[in-house]
């Protein structure tokens, strides 16, 4: 049990009880606890059973040495200060235990001033650890965020939102296209709340018939509709003292739009089939794929259950627009799923990882996550652009004639038609792809998949040109 001194306890681990003795006696008179262990395989247990803040360990000692007790208390304990005691002729070692993760060593014969300054040194940098830990600890749900978003601006800014409006009440609406990790940042939001010790419950309202929908929410009694056999509460009375998610809110039909209005403002819920209010006490946060404020526009959302949600917006970017989480996001899903098919695949090609940051990712992270999985079931060693299966790499519009309009009619063959209307595709995608990737001939060829002598041949003998010069 950790001791109640708030000034802090330190144990001292010495084969010589005169030497605890003093060292204990000094720090008393600094207003510190004390405790004392004679041997490696008692301060062990002291260390794991009445946690002290400092420990200071004589480097020689019988059976376990300070070098060995060192490497078990940092099991036990990462960021417990250790102090090596030692004599002058061991400085060397102690010098090495420092490298091991010991704080500091004191040298034999200490001075008093010294032996204090080095302990409270040593009690200073666990009160900041500490603080460091509790912190981490509160914005745990954000840190995690960056560990499966990316590390990008972008990240950063929703981490920062998350954080700043965690700590509230509000209602938050999150915004963004399908799959770019909206409920992501839910959870962070509730992990970094006063709430996250509670339920998160996330309910996808477009996955829900309507006939259903008031049931799932605000539950049902025992035969309040055909199937109801038994009572039943709903996700309001689950998420109690915690966070409910209502994921694609746009799909929510008007009339449950308006009783869930009148939950929010009166914090109470009905059960279908049964007048008797009961209490909720949840915080809400809800997410769209679509602009809620321009649905209210339009007459398919309510206005006054618009304004009651947007207490506070984030809004989530979609993958295109944070393209420096691209490799980031590849290489983790990379990993996961060597893990889950028991797999070894090593990385990416270079055309690969081109491929990948030229796509626009129409379905965001969702998509990228399905692309790599895939890829890595189909790779052996690495994973290449031909694993992929993605429609259109580049993201180029080429359009080619179609039309017999269109075509070089005439006295000319078949064959002399294919081949004219051919020159004039090859142009155009070579065009094309040489805007897109800015002249840069090197990315061209990459992304059609030739060689960087072939593109050079092709746009000679098509007469492509930029800006009335060559491409360079």
């Amino acid at each position: 049990m950790k001791s109640t001194n708030e000034n802090g306890t330190v144990l001292i681990v010495d084969d010589e009880k005169n030497i605890c003795t003093l060292l204990s006696r000094l720090l008393r008179r600094e207003g510190l606890e004390t405790m004392e262990a004679y041997e490696g395989n008692t301060a062990v247990k002291m260390i794991a059973s009445q946690k002290p803040d400092v420990v200071l360990v004589d480097f020689r000692m019988p059976e376990m040495d300070g070098m060995e007790l060192l490497k078990r208390a940092k099991e036990l304990d990462q960021d417990l200060p250790i102090v090596m005691i030692t004599a002058f002729a061991d400085i060397k070692g102690a010098v090495k235990a420092m490298r091991a993760g010991a704080h500091d060593y004191l040298a034999k014969p200490f001075e008093n001033l010294e032996v204090i300054r080095v302990v409270y040194r040593a009690l200073a940098e666990r009160t900041l650890k500490r603080k460091l830990s509790h912190l981490t600890s509160e914005l745990h749900g954000n840190f995690s965020l960056s560990e499966m978003m990316g590390t990008s601006d972008a990240v950063y800014q929703l981490i920062y939102n998350a954080n700043r409006v965690a700590k509230s009440n509000f209602s938050v609406l999150i915004q963004g296209e399908t799959g770019s990790g909206k409920e992501l940042v839910a959870r962070a939001i509730h992990n970094a709340s006063p709430r996250s010790k509670h339920l998160f419950v996330p309910v996808d309202c477009g996955a829900i018939p309507e006939t259903l929908l008031e049931s799932e929410l605000f539950g049902h009694e025992k035969g309040s509709f055909t199937g109801a056999d038994y009572s039943k509460p709903g996700k309001f009375e689950a998420a109690k003292g915690g966070t409910l998610f209502l994921d694609e809110i746009s799909n929510m039909p008007l009339n449950s739009q308006a009783k869930l209005l009148r939950v929010l403002q009166e914090k109470k819920v009905y059960r279908v089939g049964n007048i008797k209010p009961i209490s909720v006490d949840v915080r809400l946060l809800v997410a769209s794929n679509k602009d809620l404020f321009a649905l209210t526009e339009s007459g398919s959302f309510r206005p006054d259950l618009f304004f009651r949600l947007n207490e506070f917006t984030i809004t989530v970017p979609p993958l295109r627009e944070r393209k420096e989480d691209i490799s980031f996001l590849a290489k983790r899903f990379l990993g996961i799923t060597n893990v889950e098919l028991n797999k070894n695949v090593k990385g990416f090609s270079e055309s690969a990882i081109e491929t990948l940051l030229t796509f626009d990712w129409p379905g965001n992270v969702r998509q990228l996550r399905s692309t790599i999985r895939r890829a890595v079931l189909l790779a052996d060693d690495i994973i290449t652009e031909e694993n992929f299966d993605l429609k259109s790499a580049t993201s180029l519009s080429v359009s080619i004639p179609m039309r017999p309009q269109d075509l070089s009619l005439g006295n000319l063959s078949l064959k002399d038609i294919v081949r004219t209307n051919s020159l004039a595709v090859q142009r155009e995608v070579l065009t094309k792809t040489l805007e897109y990737t800015g002249g840069n001939k090197a990315r061209a060829a990459r992304l059609l998949k030739i060689d960087y002598k072939t593109i050079h041949i092709k746009m000679k003998q098509l007469g492509i040109l930029k800006d009335g010069g060559a491409y360079e």
